[in-house]
């Protein structure tokens, strides 16, 4: 029996800083029995045009993405941020009467942050993978909880699950790993330093676990705390979750190349 036909929408950071994210993301959803397909055409979601008030620029995007993805069986995404957007905001964008609004209420039903699909749609409670096909021997991580995937999706305990289904990982807790990082988008560029004393209390909680790596499920976090940690001399890492869960380790470091 064939396994769900997946669209993976690649997100634009992926896209044009990290796309090792994105063929991780792929070989995990392929280990898992899925179809993928990356659609060519797809863009940005519009997320930073909705959040800085430019809504005309976001509908455009919208649609544009609605077209793109709606064939589908389920749209799978390596961005809490990103998936947020389409669940929470598209059918938002569009007024009562209008039939983009019930096409963005059909897509969002169908739209998954990664580690919520593979957890909570295919019901997975360890790496898609053959036991002892992939091991972490001495490897210690800690979770960033970023703000969409908690607040507007409810992403907390999936990937941490995951983590600890990986043979000699050890995973450890932060203090206040909800609390955000202080990229929030365009935040980081309206309150600078709002944002640089965030980002520095979350590298300090970071650093004070001993743990090799930080993880997250939002591409934009892990870029500022890895810059942060960086300019101060930390000696942590960060990856995206979805490079720990495939077992992608041999690439450099979030900030360290591609």
């Amino acid at each position: 029996m064939a396994g769900p036909r997946v669209a993976l929408f690649v997100t634009c950071l992926v896209d044009l800083i990290r796309p090792g994210v994105g063929f991780a993301a792929v070989r995990l959803l392929e280990e898992a029995g899925c179809s993928v397909e990356v659609p060519a055409t797809q863009t940005c979601c519009g997320q930073p045009g909705w959040n800085a008030g430019n809504r005309d620029a976001a509908r455009r995007l919208a649609r544009h993405m609605i077209r793109t993805f709606e064939r589908h069986d389920h749209i799978v995404i390596p961005s809490g941020s990103c998936a947020a957007t389409i669940v929470k905001d598209y059918e938002r964008m569009f007024d009562d009467g209008d039939p983009w609004r019930e096409r963005a209420r059909l897509m969002a039903a169908k739209t998954h942050e990664i580690v919520t699909f593979l957890t909570e749609v295919l019901g997975l409670d360890r790496v898609p993978a053959a036991p002892g096909h992939r091991r972490a021997d001495g490897l210690s991580v800690t979770c960033h909880d970023s703000c969409s995937g908690l607040r507007s999706l409810g992403i907390r305990e999936q990937p941490r699950r995951l983590l600890a289904s990986i043979p000699g990982l050890d995973l450890r807790e932060m203090a206040e790993s909800d609390t955000c990082c202080g990229f929030g988008g365009t935040f980081c560029v309206k309150y600078p330093e709002v944002s640089s004393a965030m980002v520095a209390d979350k590298t300090r909680n970071i650093d004070a676990t001993g743990a090799d790596l930080v993880v997250a499920g939002d591409l934009g976090c892990l870029m500022n705390i890895a810059g942060r940690a960086r300019r101060e001399g930390r000696p942590f890492r960060a990856r995206h979750i979805v490079e720990v869960l495939a077992g992608d380790l041999d690439t450099p470091p979030i900030g360290e190349g591609r």
